[in-house]
């Protein structure tokens, strides 16, 4: 019973849907995961979700359509997922690549960029087979091109930028959750 009385308190600290975007890497889904917990909030991760409705793995989708038809079908489970009410979202890396997604995603809830250096990210992601576009030689450089990339738009469309350095992702979804508290008691006295 105390659990649930502490998710109940949990629960509307932060209302409305939080949306994470940021490079592959950038620990969206760990933190995503943890970060719904800590609030009373549902998870949901968009690759993962296409995924479940395709039955294959993204890279699948890739060989079959390219990485247009992934985005097809990104831009449509997207557009179903942020509709949803008191969520936590994990976006993939390339979701801010389509300027309706970024509309989407402004308007439905407060998006957190998870920024993080390339050289982090290839520690991160050298063993994942899961990441069609880091199949290359060159992962750094692929990470590099893509953050240059990427960045302004993750910049623009972002209500906080948290850079997620070395912390541990339990770290920084505690301290992603005090900013969000802060961000929202700022927004109440604002009101």
């Amino acid at each position: 019973m105390g659990g649930g009385q502490q998710s109940a308190e949990r629960h509307g600290r932060v209302p409305g849907n939080i949306f994470l975007v940021g490079l592959m890497g950038a620990g969206k889904t760990t933190v995503g995961r943890r970060l719904a917990r800590r609030l009373g909030k549902t998870f949901y991760d968009c690759d993962e979700e296409i995924e479940r409705a395709t039955g294959v793995k993204i890279p699948v989708i890739f060989d079959i359509e390219g990485e247009a038809g992934f985005r097809a079908r990104e831009a449509k489970m997207l557009a179903e997922l942020v509709a949803r009410s008191d969520i936590v979202l994990a976006t993939g890396g390339g979701a801010v690549l389509s300027a309706d997604n970024r509309k989407l995603l402004a308007e439905n809830g407060v998006v957190v960029y998870l920024r993080a250096v390339a050289t982090d990210l290839c520690a991160r992601t050298r063993h994942d087979r899961n990441r069609p576009l880091l199949t290359t030689d060159q992962p750094l450089a692929r990470l590099e091109q893509l953050y240059a990339e990427r960045d302004p738009l993750y910049r623009s469309v972002a209500d906080l930028i948290v850079d997620t350095g070395a912390q541990s992702l339990g770290s920084l979804a505690h301290r992603l959750e005090q900013q969000l508290i802060e961000r929202q008691s700022a927004a109440a006295g604002a009101g």
